[in-house]
């Protein structure tokens, strides 16, 4: 995993951390269903402008099975990152992830933005944003198991390799809420919507419109 170093500059600018909107970061394992619950919300709060939904940036096709996202080949990818087209990028599983960096205005604008983040990036984002919300999207490792064996990406020694990596990985500091998502989807969905609820009520106190 390895985070921009245009970003590490970045951080020392002025303008940072940004403040007034609420950055909600998505973590947690392949298979836990982070974007089972985020598309749960996103249906749930259709048409609310001060919530927006990031689109991110992968080298990886675009397909049906996968989340919806736009897609750069590695060469563009590295020179859309040189040009500062990231809020902040990362290496993870063999494939580029960037989250754009208009998310920023965004935010700086008193609006909400959710996100679906490696959790090696969260002390990145810590000091990007002034109001960072993580939310952990677990399941118990046999439900993990499962639906990365359903997805047919992956090897059995290639799943049980993923799961390991992700075992090791802990999540520490304030704002972070932790959501079991091994039951039905509206039961995280809509625990992951009062998380979103809470981060547009102190979006709105800070009076940015």
């Amino acid at each position: 995993m390895m985070v921009s170093a245009s970003i590490e500059r970045e951080l020392t600018a002025e303008a940072f951390p940004v403040r007034n909107g609420v950055f909600v970061a998505v973590v947690g394992p392949s298979g836990a269903g982070k974007d089972t619950v985020i598309g749960y919300a996103k249906s749930l709060f259709a048409g609310e402008t001060r919530l927006e939904f990031v689109r991110r940036v992968i080298t990886r096709p675009s397909d049906a099975a996968s989340e919806d996202h736009d897609t750069l080949a590695d060469a563009a990818f590295v020179e859309a990152e040189a040009d500062g087209a990231f809020a902040i990028s990362w290496e993870a599983h063999g494939l580029r992830y960037g989250i754009p960096a208009d998310v920023d205005w965004s935010i700086a604008n008193g609006h909400v933005a959710v996100a679906n983040v490696s959790r090696a990036v969260i002390p990145v984002l810590r000091e990007r944003y002034a109001n960072l919300a993580v939310v952990e999207i677990t399941a118990a490792p046999e439900i993990l198991a499962e639906r990365l064996a359903q997805r047919g990406r992956e090897s059995r020694g290639e799943v049980l390799a993923r799961l390991a990596r992700s075992a090791n990985v802990a999540l520490s500091g304030p704002g972070v809420t932790s959501i079991d998502n091994g039951g039905p989807r509206e039961a995280a969905g809509e625990r992951f919507a009062e998380v979103l609820r809470k981060a547009m009520a102190f979006s709105d106190m800070s009076g940015v419109i």
